[in-house]
């Protein structure tokens, strides 16, 4: 299956989840293609894999189809992963062979449990340390629209996994731009707030961004690793998924328009290398 094209192995994938998910592959489907062709690009069929904050979004999955070994970490303590057709997703990831390591990974500051390849979640203490992240071999480290959502420092958790990249291996961290253009916009007007003040006062812990990263902080954390190449790039999906007809039409125009200044852009993405 490596040689399928990136959009036909969406469309298998998406034809295993359940009906009431299917709007995961809809609203994400530019940008799961786009993120696994840049993992074809970027990393040799076979290379070992890891997500960090991936939860049920196919992208490992995708991966793990066209021949790479793959591990997805999440707490899975947000609200969507507690409904029922979570389970039939997680059983689905682990047939496909996809490595499941779960629990609070980042206040821990390491990655100290997990399954083997389709052991589904969990396992035992310690498991996951050295065969679930690859130990030494890690080909690609990767975290998308989750890093926006943690309480504690993901330092110590970064080195850890950065020590087990190969060399040359990709350091691959997506987020929010806390600055892109229409926040420069909307809040000297007096609006755009990303949260409702509901949604934090109510619940008892909050699951919303915390802190939400520009492109110098990006290339703060390159630094900090130490890498020896490194690249920010920007790209603006919420306009894909939008509503509206005529913003999803006037979407391409824009984005390809901003993509060369990735500070004004609303999800920016750091490519480090080892």
């Amino acid at each position: 299956m490596s040689d399928m094209p990136t959009a036909e192995v969406l469309d298998e994938v998406s034809a295993l989840y359940p009906d009431s998910l299917q709007w995961l592959m809809k609203n994400n489907r530019k940008r799961l293609i786009w993120q696994v062709d840049m993992v074809r690009q970027n990393v040799a069929p076979g290379g070992t894999l890891i997500d960090i904050g991936a939860g049920i979004i196919p992208f490992m999955l995708m991966c793990q189809r066209l021949g790479y070994k793959t591990t997805v970490v999440d707490d899975m303590e947000d609200d969507i992963l507690r409904e029922p057709d979570t389970a039939k997703v997680v059983d689905l990831f682990a047939r496909e062979g996809v490595r499941m390591v779960t629990g609070d990974v980042i206040a821990k500051g390491e990655i100290t449990q997990g399954g083997g390849p389709g052991g589904g979640p969990g396992g035992g203490p310690g498991e996951g340390t050295e065969e679930g992240t690859g130990d030494g071999g890690l080909d690609l480290v990767t975290s998308h629209d989750s890093m926006e959502h943690w309480h504690h420092s993901p330092k110590r958790m970064f080195h850890t996994l950065w020590e087990r990249m190969k060399p040359g291996a990709l350091f691959w961290l997506g987020v929010p731009n806390c600055v892109n253009l229409r926040k420069r916009i909307t809040v000297p007007l007096g609006y755009g707030k990303w949260s409702q003040m509901r949604h934090w006062y109510e619940p008892e812990v909050f699951r919303g961004h915390v802190r939400e990263p520009d492109t110098g902080d990006l290339r703060y954390i390159a630094r900090d690793l130490g890498a020896a190449k490194t690249q920010v790039i920007g790209r603006n999906w919420l306009g894909y998924r939008n509503p509206n007809k005529m913003i999803q039409t006037i979407t391409p125009l824009i984005d390809h328009a901003m993509r060369p200044f990735p500070a004004i852009c609303s999800d920016i993405y750091l490519l480090a290398w080892k």
